[in-house]
């Protein structure tokens, strides 16, 4: 079942003055998870990139789909408002995934 609460843990991606991507991250019932977008910054690549591989690991059953996402409610400033939304993130086996074909299509 989903979790609907705030997630525990946090990702921070930043550059480091060579260039550098780098990220600091917490985990959470030891695995780490991340958006889409997050995963598209990780591998510096589109996030319809992302998404379509991702599409075709689960149509392909490489990962079970139900297994490597879940939804967190998270809290953002939308302009003045303060909006929430369930956004769905991925474990690392899904992470891990994308980033494997990612490379193997470059």
């Amino acid at each position: 079942m989903p979790d609907k609460e705030q997630p525990r843990s946090s990702i921070i991606l930043y550059q480091t003055e060579d260039g550098r991507t780098r990220i600091q991250c917490r985990f959470d019932n030891d695995t780490i998870w991340l958006t889409q977008a997050l995963i598209a910054e990780l591998f510096q690549k589109d996030v319809r990139t992302i998404n379509e591989h991702l599409v075709n690991i689960f149509e392909e059953s490489e990962l079970n789909r139900e297994a490597t996402i879940r939804k967190f409610r998270i809290v953002r400033l939308e302009g003045t408002r303060e909006v929430a939304r369930e956004v769905e993130y991925y474990s690392l086996p899904a992470i891990l995934g994308a980033g494997v074909t990612v490379a193997s299509s470059a």
